[in-house]
């Protein structure tokens, strides 16, 4: 059996497509969904309900999505596009990839409702990371 130290070696070696800093961010990201959850939880597609009665702590692909967007303007501003970019990451679907490698070396897990599919287009990398501002209007006293 592999350690999973060997396992991720062998596992950038094989798919080189990620850096990584981008397994790691994934990571983390999945402990700030934990931490944030009920705030990254983003409504249900049509037709879908987000509920995994058998496991209260599970975080769906939506879910780990906008836990990334949020995270990453956390921790990277301005910059979140471009550092991701730099990773290997520029479309949600990239944030299912680094979940199912690690799934497939036994370093996450999945439930049986879990799919691929869950992190495809979840939201555009164009404008995803890019500042909101609020525009206050000022008060005439």
């Amino acid at each position: 059996m592999k350690s999973p130290l060997q396992a991720m070696r062998d596992l950038l070696v094989e798919d080189k497509r990620f850096k990584i800093e981008a397994y790691q961010f994934i990571r983390e990201s999945l402990q700030y969904a934990h931490e944030h959850l009920s705030e990254t939880a983003p409504s249900p597609r049509e037709g879908e309900e987000f509920s995994d009665e058998s496991d209260p702590n599970h975080v769906t692909g939506q879910q780990l999505c906008e836990a990334c967007r949020q995270y990453a303007l956390q921790q990277y501003g301005y910059l979140a596009k471009m550092v991701l970019a730099n990773w290997g990451v520029h479309q949600t679907s990239d944030f299912g990839e680094l979940v199912y490698n690690l799934i497939r070396i036994e370093q996450m897990r999945k439930s049986d409702s879990d799919r691929r599919e869950d992190f495809h287009d979840v939201y555009c990398f164009d404008n995803a990371f890019e500042p909101e501002f609020e525009f206050v209007a000022k008060d005439d006293d």
